[in-house]
């Protein structure tokens, strides 16, 4: 996915059932069918095409007839299976179907064998849904999925794939797996993350000549770099290393100095002025022979040094010593970064579960930055509850330790502990590998040495994350055997562009 210029505004679906109170006097399933069928026909242009259109029960099958009346007024052959009653339909969804009836349709209750379809549309299930589709509907989803592969035709989806949860991103059952989705009014923060992603497939907004941000406040917002582009400065001429911040690593334990290898090599390479590594493998060599810019020192040295910002955790590993070096690092009044290692042992230590939140009191930044399991740890529960709602865990976490969180995954979320929180659409499943997470630390120590604030800080660092995986994929490196270093390259090319557009 391309990375976005410019935010956009998410909405529950609790908040969009307010903005369509407000708007009930409104046209709005007449203008979503009408935006549908104009989807359906760019994505069939072959008039006369046989078209598969499933309608539901309530307001989302109401959508599905006035987009099959369009159609059937633009030639296509149109097929609409409907296993309810029209007289039970919702009042607007009842009108839509008396009027497709009236100029001629017709509906079927079983799908028609024999046929080879050029398109399907789902139109069953919208949002809220929060329980397995079931019976006939159900049948209904997994033949609509069968038919699209079978046919390799586009299967559209009206506002939300039919079993997906568009608030979370989770899989109520079967559900449909939609190479398009016509979404209306605003943007669904399940489209975007967990499994929203790999059911959505291309997602386009039909605001259905409403703007939602002035009816009610957004529930979340994705990346873009609006966000963050009062920090995207050109760098003065007249300006020094010690200019551009000076960041520290912690981590590099025994048989893991490449985690902290490769969060120092991003560090610099996004812009510190100065990057300081704290291994604590004793054993480790004294330089870096493919980044010699880096600066080895002992961890106690390292924290004795005069920093802008401080990353902790990129393969520290839980050995003695290490959780006496997190707190300390705690007790520091610099921004500060956890990860990986350093997470765990501040889920298993009942003093720095004390320590962490205190930092805010103070105005000292801290960041967390974990993967599923290790937010799972942190919160005290499985990583099936943490994926079933993963903007509620991340805000959950915010909370309780005070702290701006990143929580990593398809969609990652950035939650605050003032309880904002954004969903990141770049990056693809070549970050699905060893040592990513500890080039996105890097990225953002470096943010933070260079001054930049902790939020915007997260958002640009996981956002140029996502979309130096994209250039890489786009390039030919990936997904597929993309690996961690080959990241930080793309990133800094991205980065630096970023800046010198004003993005």
């Amino acid at each position: 996915m391309k990375s976005a210029l410019r935010s956009e505004a998410l909405y529950r679906a609790a908040d969009l059932r307010s903005i369509e109170s407000a708007a009930a006097d409104q046209p709005l399933m007449q203008r979503a069918g009408l935006a549908a069928a104009d989807l359906a026909t760019a994505l069939c242009r072959v008039q006369g095409a046989p078209l598969l259109i499933f309608a539901g029960p309530g307001n989302n099958g109401g959508d599905a007839f006035v987009a099959a009346r369009h159609l059937r007024e633009r030639r296509f052959a149109v097929h609409v299976v409907f296993a309810g009653e029209g007289s039970r339909l919702p009042k607007d969804a009842a009108a839509a179907y008396k009027r497709f009836i009236d100029d001629g349709g017709s509906v079927l209750e079983s799908i028609p064998t024999g046929q080879r379809w050029a398109l399907i549309i789902d139109g069953l299930f919208g949002i809220g849904l929060q329980r397995p589709i079931s019976g006939r509907y159900g049948e209904f989803v997994l033949a609509a999925n069968a038919l699209a592969a079978r046919d390799r035709c586009p299967l559209l989806a009206l506002d939300c794939p039919s079993g997906l949860d568009a608030d979370t991103g989770r899989l109520c059952g079967a559900t449909i797996r939609a190479s398009h989705t016509i979404t209306f009014i605003a943007g669904k923060p399940g489209l975007h993350t967990a499994d929203g992603p790999d059911h959505c497939g291309i997602i386009s907004l039909a605001a259905l000549d409403l703007d939602a941000e002035r009816l009610t406040t957004a529930s979340a917002r994705t990346v873009g770099s609006d966000l963050f582009i009062d920090w995207l400065r050109p760098r003065s001429r007249n300006s020094h290393k010690g200019s551009n911040g000076s960041a520290g690593i912690i981590g590099g334990a025994r048989s893991m100095v490449g985690a902290a290898f490769l969060a120092g090599r991003a560090a610099l390479r996004l812009g510190s002025g100065r990057v300081y590594l704290g291994l604590l493998d004793w054993q480790a060599q004294a330089i870096d022979p493919l980044q010699p810019e880096l600066m080895l020192r002992q961890p106690d040295a390292l924290l004795a040094t005069t920093l802008n910002a401080l990353a902790c955790g990129p393969g520290m590993g839980s050995g003695e010593e290490a959780p006496a070096l997190l707190e300390r690092a705690c007790a520091l009044d610099i921004p500060l970064l956890l990860d990986a290692d350093a997470l765990n042992l501040l889920a298993a230590d009942h003093t720095l579960q004390q320590v962490v939140p205190a930092r805010h009191a103070r105005g000292a930044a801290t960041l967390l930055t974990p993967h599923p399991t290790e937010a799972a740890r942190l919160l005290g529960c499985d990583t099936v509850r943490v994926q079933a709602d993963r903007a509620g865990a991340a805000l959950q976490l915010a909370a309780r330790y005070q702290a701006l969180v990143v929580l990593k995954g398809c969609g990652s979320i950035i939650a605050t502990p003032a309880g904002r929180w954004f969903v990141n659409t770049s990056g693809n499943p070549g970050l699905a590998t060893a040592g990513t997470g500890d080039v996105l630390s890097g990225f953002v120590v470096a943010l933070l040495a260079q001054g930049w604030p902790a939020l915007e800080a997260a958002l640009a660092a996981v956002h140029l994350h996502g979309a130096a995986a994209d250039e890489c994929v786009a390039g030919g490196y990936g997904p597929i055997g993309l690996t961690a270093g080959e990241l930080i390259d793309s990133a800094r090319a991205c980065f630096n562009r970023w800046v010198a557009n004003g993005r």
